[in-house]
């Protein structure tokens, strides 16, 4: 039994979720060098689903491989990815102000998915969870488009925005997981965790 976990993700929301959690964590971060973003690359044909999931597998085992290298402390290790849907289009992190404006563009009037999978693993132990939740965009112009990527929200965000920012404003009704459309549902970490035998 350990009293913390590694947290292998470069998110300040997942840390922030996880404090609320109460759960005592240590960052697994990636070496300069190291490719973390090719394993983001959506393979032909792919369902949101298997998609985020896959993901999530592949930077869990990136991570569990870096523990080891770094021979650390023997601990539980956290992974988590968001992707936003609508339809089978799968939305990641904007490439560029232009990439966000599109996106937002398209997800604008709709209801769209968000799904965030996690996954922990102590020794030859994985547990995996998945949150699926939905998001209603408000029609936008293209005006109040543009203002919002240019406060620089839209970088690095799963389908170009932050729910937890100023595109609340755009966004009437959700569904689901308010915290796994952040980056971390907390109720199916906490039950993970539990299986690892922290009291939450």
């Amino acid at each position: 039994m350990s009293d913390f976990i590694y947290l292998a993700s470069q998110s300040p929301r997942r840390r922030q979720l996880l404090e609320q959690l109460g759960v005592r964590h240590e960052l697994l971060l990636p070496e300069d060098g190291e490719d973390t973003e090719s394993l983001e690359a959506v393979h032909p044909g792919e369902a949101p689903a298997a998609y985020v999931r896959r993901v999530t597998r592949l930077k869990l085992d990136a991570a569990l491989a870096r523990l080891a290298r770094r021979g650390l402390p023997s601990a539980p290790v956290l992974c988590s990815d968001t992707t936003v849907a609508l339809g089978r289009t799968i939305y990641g992190k904007p490439a560029d102000a232009k990439d966000a404006a599109r996106m937002l563009l398209e997800l604008a009037g709709h209801t769209h998915r968000v799904l965030t999978a996690v996954a922990v693993q102590r020794g030859r132990t994985r547990r995996e969870a998945l949150s699926d939740s939905r998001v209603t965009f408000e029609a936008m112009t293209p005006s109040q488009i543009a203002r919002y990527v240019a406060s620089g929200e839209s970088l690095g965000k799963a389908g170009a925005y932050a729910i937890q920012g100023a595109a609340s404003a755009h966004i009437p009704h959700i569904s689901g997981s308010y915290s796994g459309i952040m980056g971390l549902p907390m109720h199916e970490t906490a039950q993970l965790l539990r299986g690892f035998g922290f009291k939450i």
